[in-house]
């Protein structure tokens, strides 16, 4: 029996999560470590399965905000959704299988790399300037789909914080563009891994309904900052995210 007092506390930290995900990502930096802490002792695929309840509300949830007040490229964030769905799936159910301890010096060394080079270009993400042909679009929307798809499916964390950078880096978005545009490919992944945890009773209702909900306020009201605050606010939230995964995964990886 999970106590009150454990799910209040997940509660603020999906609710956390919400809030810096909708922005620039990177929410299951807070919640995921929270998870694991909090339900100690409960299958890491279950704790996944979970989490992705409160996670895909809450990208559906700020979706909503932007839509209609961000331009999307539908052909190419709808091919990298429809695509990152299907690899989200296959990692989900690769999870299972295979020890977690495998990725995280990987993605360690491409935060580094996320975060050095968005640090140096100042005007990166600063101005929408689409780059690629409308056929290019479609073929690195599935690129992106199909390597982070399969990420978000199999670990997760950081994954909207890797879209955010993909949809800047390759497509020549800005950052409100970029945020909203890998909101509805996280939705997709989202969903599809939930799938499979959900059909194979791999999440905790009593604990992942409730996270839900605090996930959308905290998704919600992250919508609103951004769009407000407009795309140097997000770029500095999204150095701050990465560097903090960045200590956290140091900490995981050398310790």
């Amino acid at each position: 029996m999970i106590s009150l007092v454990t799910i209040t506390l997940l509660c603020l930290f999906a609710f956390l999560a919400g809030f810096i995900d909708a922005i620039v990502g990177g929410g299951g930096l807070i919640q995921l470590p929270a998870m694991l802490i909090l339900l100690k002792g409960t299958p890491v695929p279950t704790i996944f399965g979970t989490g992705k309840v409160s996670s895909l509300m809450g990208t559906a949830a700020a979706l909503r905000s932007y839509a209609g007040k961000v331009p999307l490229q539908w052909r190419a964030v709808g091919t990298a959704a429809a695509v990152a769905g299907i690899f989200s799936f296959l990692g989900a159910r690769v999870v299972s299988h295979l020890p977690q301890q495998l990725l995280p010096p990987l993605v360690l060394g491409l935060l580094i790399l996320i975060a050095l080079y968005t640090f140096w270009r100042k005007d990166f993400g600063s101005m929408h300037a689409p780059r690629l042909s409308a056929r290019r679009e479609l073929l690195y929307g599935a690129l992106v789909g199909m390597i982070i798809g399969f990420y978000d499916g199999f670990f997760g964390p950081g994954t909207g914080s890797f879209l955010l950078f993909a949809f800047v880096g390759l497509f020549g978005y800005d950052f409100i563009t970029s945020s909203a545009s890998a909101k509805l490919v996280n939705v997709a992944t989202n969903l599809a891994a939930l799938a499979y945890f959900a059909y194979t009773g791999q999440i905790l209702w009593q604990v992942a309904i409730p996270m839900a909900i605090c996930n959308i306020i905290g998704s919600t009201l992250g919508a609103h900052m951004a769009l407000r605050h407009g795309t140097g606010f997000v770029r500095i939230l999204f150095l701050v995210v990465v560097g903090a995964f960045i200590v956290k995964l140091s900490f995981q990886v050398l310790g």
